[in-house]
């Protein structure tokens, strides 16, 4: 259950949040300026790559990895090839991880280590893999730590990651896996790397745009401005008592929906299924007529408002880049959630480029993740 009038009254709100989640999605804006000057001074500007690799492989711990690499996959359009290598072990801890190179890596390929765990000494293991295969090796990861360490020896490249005070409130029992925001500090540094190679266009003057939008976004969604105006906690409210089904049309809402899927989980404690339009006609046709339909509880007229919850309904979260075209899919999702009478949130980012149109989605999921973790009772 979601306690709505914890959402207009900031003070408790900031009473809630002991972890600091409002204050680590407000300063993403401030992450991607501090995360574009480390990039610089690591000297990214100065590479003078051959050419664009092979193919990229990307590895890490926690969700930044799988999102790094999803969103250079959408940003890239396919200008090379973006592997994630998901690890092994026995427990998702440092020490019990390990990466293991695809067996046709070699020197014409890239390998990317968004680490904000600096110890794991699964991934200094994979860096000295890189170093016998002849792979490049470009870390970002905070400095002076073990993997740092590695990847200098394997004569890589060790961005130090941008990091804010508030991080180190994650380091305790009972925090979330990651802190809002960490996404930017490893993915903005990799960013300037893939427009130096050709993979896709990242110029300094475009991350300053990003960071102008991030902030613009912090203000609409910020504590103190009311549900009804503030896309955050308005979608926060929608999905109150919903199971979401994030339906997405176009590789960038592809990458945001599986990264709010994963903020859901991870932050609020709450499940989402995600799936790309069209197939998630097909794929979720079945769930808007079973017991998750809006019409599946006929005993809901007596129920108990006071002390029954409300039964879970499924609620559609649409997200797309841009307004839909005549061969979008956009309408017939319409068209199936009003016939099984399902709701539907959207959210539709203003005119851009693809990096601020991701940059606009990602912050409105992620203020809704937050404010969900917030207003979230037992």
């Amino acid at each position: 259950m979601l306690d709505e009038s914890l959402l207009d009254t900031p003070d408790a709100l900031a009473g809630a949040d002991r972890f600091g989640l409002l204050r680590g999605v407000a300063e993403s804006g401030a992450r991607v300026r501090t995360a574009a000057r480390g990039a610089a001074e690591s000297g990214i500007p100065d590479l003078t790559p051959d050419g664009r690799p092979r193919a990229v492989l990307v590895a890490g711990p926690g969700p930044a990895a799988a999102g790094v690499a999803d969103l250079l996959r959408a940003l890239g359009g396919g200008n090379c090839p973006v592997t994630l290598i998901p690890p092994t072990g026995v427990a998702p801890l440092p020490g019990a991880l390990r990466w293991t190179l695809p067996g046709w890596a070699g020197p014409l390929d890239l390998l990317l280590l968004p680490g904000p765990d600096a110890a794991d000494p699964g991934l200094a293991e994979l860096v000295e893999q890189a170093y016998r295969r002849g792979c490049a090796v470009v870390a970002v990861t905070p400095e002076g730590g073990p993997l740092a360490d590695a990847v200098g020896q394997a004569r890589g490249l060790a961005v130090p990651l941008a990091t804010t005070p508030y991080d180190a409130e994650f380091d305790v029992e009972g925090a979330p896996p990651a802190a809002p925001g960490t996404l930017w500090s490893v993915l903005i540094p990799l960013l300037s790397l893939a427009d130096r190679i050709g993979l896709l266009s990242a110029p300094p003057e475009a991350l300053g745009k990003l960071a102008d939008r991030l902030d613009q976004l912090a203000e609409r969604c910020g504590p103190a401005i009311p549900t009804y105006t503030n896309p955050g906690k308005t979608l926060a409210a929608e999905l109150a008592d919903a199971l979401p089904l994030i339906w997405t049309e176009g590789s960038v809402a592809g990458a945001v929906g599986r990264h709010f899927a994963t903020e859901l989980a991870g932050l609020a404690g709450r499940p989402a299924l995600v799936a790309e339009l069209p197939e998630a006609l097909a794929t979720h046709r079945t769930l808007l007529a079973g017991a998750l339909a809006a019409g599946a509880d006929p005993d809901d007229f007596f129920r108990d408002r006071v002390e029954q919850p409300p039964a879970m309904h499924a609620r559609v979260v649409l997200l797309r880049e841009e307004e839909p075209g005549p061969l979008s899919a956009t309408h017939a999702a319409h068209a199936l959630a009003e016939e099984r009478d399902t709701a539907v949130s959207e959210l539709e980012p203003a005119a851009g480029s693809d990096l601020e149109k991701a940059a606009e989605l990602l912050a409105i999921v992620d203020f809704a993740a937050v404010y969900l973790a917030l207003a979230g009772t037992e």
